[in-house]
């Protein structure tokens, strides 16, 4: 991928650890873990910071987390100005971060965020990206194109200017841009999310306006506005497609807001998935070992296919785990009393057995050997 350049194992440790700290206001303890090499060079790295003042840990209503001093904050000015002054001027969160428990489990939703975007190749850095969402005033350049996949935070956003005041409250912690698509993204952690029907309805028309209908118009249709969702565990996703909103209907639920809602983990597994989500040849060399033996997809069928078995069987590649998708199918079949089949990866097959109906018949990819052969 494009972006590869940019992914943490092609800089020094040390770097991305200060740095991803810096964009996060406060790194969660749980996400060292996550940065490439061995748990005890991470901790001497850590040690190392705090004997040289460059970082401290904050620990607070059972939430402990990584914050800079302002000598590291000085240091990173002084060394990248451009992309570190977003982040370490002024009074933003992430410059002064607060110790309120819900502002603080915000900054961490969106560190986890970003680990996960960062480890999957995605450019998170401000001087990695182009400038897309500039201020009204600002007059875009006829150039300006997303080349490979790239994060923007949802502070970042609110650069667009008055525009960005229709969707306050919304859920959303960034937008993934890729060279085909675009993603809104929402990280529901381990239990979940808080949602409001009408911000994020407002939210995705703000993104089809401004992205697919000028900024980008060249390069994205309106169709292209997508959503993602980060959990982490497959048990959450579960949850997320069973939930009715919870008694006040103030939580999570799939409200036809969006076509194509994906879900995946803060974890390895999800990594890998979204590299393969941010990039098109990928997924189609995916999907053509998927058809071999199968059909072409018949869209007269009155259930959504990406391929028919020759008994005439609907197929579905589920391996997105897109969850109004999986739904679709799985109603359809329910209600026509037909059989189909939907494939997915072996780590997804017991939380989607336990959703789908028994007219869904299930075929697995294993993802060790997927693995292997897509990013050996």
């Amino acid at each position: 991928m494009g972006t590869d350049n940019n992914s943490p194992d092609r800089r020094y440790l040390t770097d991305v650890i200060l740095e991803t700290i810096a964009i996060s206001g406060e790194l969660p303890s749980t996400q060292v873990s996550r940065f490439s090499g061995g748990d005890r060079y991470k901790r001497k790295i850590l040690d190392r910071f705090k004997e040289k003042n460059l970082i401290y840990s904050y620990y607070r209503d059972a939430l402990r987390g990584y914050r800079l001093t302002s000598k590291a904050k000085s240091l990173l000015l002084s060394r990248n100005p451009e992309r570190f002054t977003f982040y370490l001027t002024g009074q933003s969160d992430t410059n002064n971060p607060k110790s309120e428990i819900t502002r603080r489990l915000r900054l961490h939703r969106i560190a986890e965020t970003y680990m996960t975007m960062q480890n999957a190749g995605v450019s998170i850095f401000r001087d990695d990206k182009p400038d897309v969402f500039y201020s009204e005033e600002f007059v875009p350049s006829l150039s300006l194109e997303i080349q490979s996949p790239v994060f923007y935070s949802s502070r970042e956003l609110k650069e667009i200017g008055m525009e960005f005041v229709s969707i306050r409250g919304a859920r959303a912690v960034g937008v993934l841009l890729t060279p085909t698509e675009v993603f809104v993204v929402y990280n529901t952690g381990h239990s979940l999310l808080k949602w409001d029907y009408k911000p994020e309805m407002r939210t995705r028309a703000l993104l089809k306006n401004v992205l697919c209908q000028q900024r980008l118009s060249r390069q994205y249709q309106p169709e292209s506005v997508r959503a993602l969702m980060l959990g982490d565990s497959m048990e959450i996703a579960y949850q997320l497609m069973t939930s009715t909103g919870g008694v006040k209907f103030s939580y999570f639920t799939l409200d036809g807001n969006y076509d194509s809602f994906a879900f995946l983990t803060n974890d390895r597994k999800g990594e890998l998935l979204l590299r393969l989500l941010c990039d098109r040849t990928l997924t189609n060399q995916l999907d053509d070992m998927l058809s071999e033996g199968l059909y072409e997809a018949d869209p007269a069928l009155p259930v959504e296919n990406d391929a028919i078995t020759k008994n005439d069987e609907p197929v579905l590649f589920g391996y997105s785990l897109d969850m109004p998708r999986i739904r679709r199918f799985d109603t359809a079949l329910r209600l026509q009393n037909r059989t189909g089949i939907l494939i997915c990866f072996d780590y997804q097959e017991e939380i989607l057995k336990r959703y789908c109906s028994k007219n869904v018949r299930f075929q697995t990819i294993d993802f060790t050997k997927f693995e292997g052969r897509f990013f050996s």
